[in-house]
């Protein structure tokens, strides 16, 4: 019944179907962490500057297609605009086009320090930014938040016809939790 309640309940908040599983802390195989897909950017010399989103600062290599790559970075750092707290994520961007410059991309994510707002609208305007600036034939955004109070909250937007997304938890998200709630949002072109 509590399931089944959560269910509902934030699948109408989130205006889209929301899947709720409950695995118990003894579940050492659905709570096991592993090694992330792609390539981290964190490490990367980067100047820093800006500390509202920037997408001017996204660039691509014009003359260097990719068929398929993923970089990704644990610095995304955002604030509630309810309680002005920080929200930290690991941000996935899988796509295929002109190879986007990983030191322009880690700028930009930076760039993310000081804007408020909701977790799904960051992922949103990192889509939209990515795909006006970079112009990719095919773009993934997703974001793996810290857990707060208990919820996961791992917004995904994507114009690849299928996507599929990994189960399993990051290091900062918390295994002593038993909570996970994702929202999966595709746009299909």
């Amino acid at each position: 019944a509590v399931l089944t309640r959560m269910q509902v309940d934030l699948s109408n908040a989130a205006d889209t179907t929301v899947r709720v599983t409950f695995y118990p802390l003894t579940d050492e195989k659905a709570l096991q962490i592993q090694p992330l897909p792609g390539e981290l950017i964190d490490d990367l010399a980067i100047s820093v500057n800006d500390y509202h989103p920037n997408p001017e600062l996204l660039k691509v290599d014009t003359d260097t297609l990719v068929s398929h790559k993923t970089l990704y970075s644990h610095l995304l750092k955002t604030n509630c605009p309810v309680t002005d707290q920080p929200d930290w994520a690991t941000l996935f961007i899988e796509y295929s086009g002109a190879r986007i410059q990983p030191e322009s991309l880690l700028a930009y994510i930076v760039s993310f320090r000081e804007h408020q707002d909701f977790h799904e609208n960051c992922v949103e305007r990192i889509f939209c930014d990515i795909k006006q600036h970079c112009q990719p034939h095919h773009l993934l955004v997703y974001a793996r938040y810290t857990r707060r109070g208990g919820l996961d909250i791992n917004p995904l937007r994507s114009d690849y016809p299928a996507v599929s997304t990994s189960q399993s938890q990051q290091v900062r998200q918390s295994k002593g939790s038993c909570l996970q709630a994702r929202t999966l949002r595709t746009l299909r072109q």
